[in-house]
C-alpha cells in the first residue's frame, strides 16, 4: 500500500509481470515433462498459476498442439539447471520467453509480517478496530491511515462479506453500544448469527461454559441481556428466563429472537434500568411465576406414543410447580456491572421472599481488571465487589468462584465472578 493514496483503492498498483523462460513443446510430452525426475524443482509453482498453457502461435495448424511448460527461471540471464536443459534438448524443446501477469484479482487479503492476517465476521458484517478484539480483525495505528483501503480488500476478497466496519474507540455510556464507522460495502448493520443452536438477529461466545451450569429447571435473571446470548440459550435448554436490556434496540432484537426461537413461553422480556429490574425481578416473578419445567419437548411421535399408552378417561399428569425463586443472576456488562451490584441490598428483603429463598441465588458477574497476575487480579475484583456489596464474600467452599473470560487487550482482561448472594445483602435494608 505504500505510495498508494489513504483514500482510495488502486487496483492497477497490483499488477505485476513475471518474466521467466518456458519449454515449448507438443502437448503430447507435457505430461512427461512434469513428472520427470530431472524437472524437479524447475517447473514453476505458484498459487493459482498454471504451469502448462497454451504456446503462442499454437492455432496454425502446423503447430496446433504446442504447448508451454512454464519454468521457474526468470529471464535476467538465468538458465535452467544442467539436468534439466539436457532432458528439454533431449526431448528437442525450445526455450522460449514468457511473461506471468498477476492483477489484483490474483492476490488474496494478506498484510505483510506483523499485519493482521485474519478477521472475524457476523453474518454478512466484519468488524475492524484500532485496540486489541480478540478474534476480530485488529488494525494497528499504523494501518490505520489506510482502513478504507484494507475495509475494500476485505470485501473484494470475500464474496460473502457485504459491509465492513470500524470500531471506534467511543461507547455509548447509557446504552454501552461501541460507535461505528462504515469502511466498505453497504450500510446494513442487521446480521444474524447462529451460535449454541440458536439464530440472533441484531444491530451490529463466552456464553456455553455459564449455560453449562444451569439446570433445566432453574429461573434465570439476566440483567443486561443484550439480544439474548445468555437467555436464549438457557431457554432452550429449558431454563425459564427473565431478560432485561435498557437499550431499546437491544430490547428489539431480543424481543424478535425470542419469537425466531420459539421460546416465548420460557422468556420474559423487559426494558428497564438494571438497578430497577435487580430491584423487582425476584418480587414480580413470585408474584407472577413462570410455568413449571415440564421435561425436553417431545417429538411427534413420542407424544402420539404417549397418548396411546394412556388409557381412555385417565387424569392428565399433574403440572410441573411453577418457577417462583431465582436461581441464577447474570450481569453481562463487564465495564460496569460491578457498580450495580449494590442494588441488591435489600432486594429480597420481604417475608414471603424470606421463606421462598431457602437458597440463596448465584450472581455472575463480568469484569475488567488490568492487573495480569491471578492473585493479584483476584485481590482487585473481590475488593471492588465486597465494597458495592457492603460485605465480605467468602472461599471457593461458600461458592465463590473466579474464571479468566478472555484478554481484551494486552493489558486488560476480563472476568466473570461467581458467588452466592450473601443473605445478609438481599435481606438487609
Amino acid at each position: 500500500m505504500r505510495g498508494m493514496r489513504a483514500a482510495a483503492l488502486d487496483r492497477r498498483a497490483f499488477r505485476r509481470t513475471i518474466p521467466v523462460l518456458a519449454a515449448r513443446l507438443p502437448a503430447s510430452q507435457t505430461g512427461r515433462v512434469l513428472k520427470a525426475e530431472a524437472m524437479r524443482g524447475c517447473i514453476i509453482d505458484l498459487p493459482r498459476i498454471r504451469s502448462v498453457v497454451r504456446a503462442p502461435g499454437a492455432d496454425a495448424d502446423a503447430d496446433a498442439d504446442a504447448k508451454l511448460v512454464v519454468l521457474r527461471v526468470q529471464r535476467a540471464g538465468a538458465r535452467p539447471a544442467p539436468r534439466a536443459r539436457a532432458y528439454l534438448a533431449a526431448l528437442g524443446a525450445d526455450l522460449v520467453p514468457h511473461d506471468i501477469e498477476l492483477d489484483y484479482d490474483y492476490w488474496g487479503a494478506e498484510l505483510r509480517d506483523g499485519a493482521p492476517s485474519g478477521f472475524a465476521a457476523t453474518g454478512h458484517l466484519v468488524r475492524a478496530c484500532s485496540s486489541f478484539c480478540g478474534s476480530h480483525l485488529n488494525l494497528n495505528s499504523e494501518y490505520l491511515p489506510y482502513k478504507h483501503i484494507i475495509g475494500q480488500i476485505v470485501l473484494d476478497k470475500n464474496k460473502r462479506i457485504r459491509t465492513v466496519v470500524n470500531k471506534l474507540d467511543s461507547i455509548d455510556t447509557q446504552f454501552r453500544f461501541f460507535k461505528m464507522e462504515l469502511l466498505a460495502g453497504e450500510p446494513d448493520y442487521v446480521v444474524q448469527h447462529h451460535e449454541s443452536d440458536c439464530r440472533f438477529t441484531f444491530d451490529f461466545s463466552r456464553h456455553e461454559r455459564l449455560v453449562g451450569l444451569f439446570q433445566p429447571s432453574d429461573l434465570i435473571a439476566d440483567v443486561f441481556a443484550g439480544v439474548g446470548p445468555f437467555a436464549l440459550p438457557a431457554a432452550k435448554k429449558g431454563c425459564a428466563v427473565l431478560a432485561n436490556d435498557l437499550n431499546p434496540e437491544s430490547y428489539k432484537y431480543l424481543a424478535i429472537n425470542i419469537g425466531d426461537n420459539k421460546v416465548a413461553d420460557r422468556v420474559r422480556a423487559s426494558c428497564e434500568d438494571g438497578r430497577e429490574f435487580i430491584q423487582n425481578a425476584a418480587r414480580r416473578v413470585a408474584a407472577d411465576p413462570v410455568a413449571g419445567y415440564a421435561g425436553p419437548p417431545l417429538s411427534h411421535a413420542q407424544r402420539r406414543a404417549r397418548e396411546r399408552a394412556t388409557p381412555r378417561g385417565a387424569s392428565p399428569p399433574p403440572a410441573p410447580p411453577p418457577r417462583r425463586r431465582i436461581a441464577h443472576y447474570i450481569m453481562n456488562l463487564p465495564d460496569s456491572a460491578i457498580t450495580f451490584l449494590d442494588a441488591f441490598r435489600g432486594a429480597l428483603a420481604s417475608a414471603d421472599l424470606a421463606a421462598l429463598y431457602d437458597v440463596m441465588p448465584t450472581v455472575h458477574c463480568h469484569c475488567f481488571t488490568r492487573e495480569m497476575e491471578r492473585g493479584a487480579a483476584e485481590r482487585d475484583i473481590r475488593q471492588r465487589v465486597e465494597a458495592r456489596l457492603g460485605c465480605v464474600l467468602g472461599t471457593e467452599e461458600d461458592g465463590v468462584s473466579l474464571h479468566l473470560v478472555r484478554s481484551v487487550a494486552p493489558n486488560k482482561d476480563m472476568y466473570c465472578i461467581s458467588f452466592r448472594l450473601p443473605r445478609s445483602v438481599a435481606f438487609g435494608s
